[in-house]
């Protein structure tokens, strides 16, 4: 399942993330994985879920968030979650390029039972209706 929690910069977004992935950790017969672009969930989530640092390894775009999630997925099949804090400011703000990411996202879900949640900084209205089809909102 891919889902999405959406709002305005000082919504509350990564609190509630925070939340889901301390939340998971605890649940989890697996592996939990945090992605954010730089370091600012160090000291706010719990040691044991892995946190990745996107801008540490140049992941810009689309294409590399991709290849960074399929490379995390290939080194351990035992991942239940992976949780995307700050999303468009690792991938850009491309609505188009947004909906294909999440079309590949819910065959990887599908796929490997493996559980997305990303935290989308937009108002609802302004993404397109395709986010939809293939991301719930949380």
């Amino acid at each position: 399942m891919v889902s999405l929690i959406i709002g305005n910069k000082g919504s509350g977004k990564t609190k509630r993330l925070i939340a889901m992935i301390d939340e998971a950790v605890e649940k989890s017969n697996g592996s939990v994985v945090v992605l954010e672009k730089s370091p600012l969930l160090t000291y706010e989530i719990t040691h044991r879920a892995r946190l990745v640092e996107t801008e540490t390894y140049g992941v810009e775009g689309v294409s590399a968030f991709y290849g960074m999630i399929c490379g995390i997925l290939a080194q351990d099949h035992d991942i239940t979650e992976i949780f995307v804090d700050a999303t468009f400011k690792i991938i850009g703000r491309n609505y188009d390029e947004f909906v294909k990411l999440l079309v590949r996202l819910k065959y990887l879900s599908e796929t490997f039972s493996t559980d997305f949640v990303m935290t989308v900084s937009e108002d609802e209205a302004n993404l397109p209706a395709g986010v939809f089809d293939y991301a719930q909102k949380i």
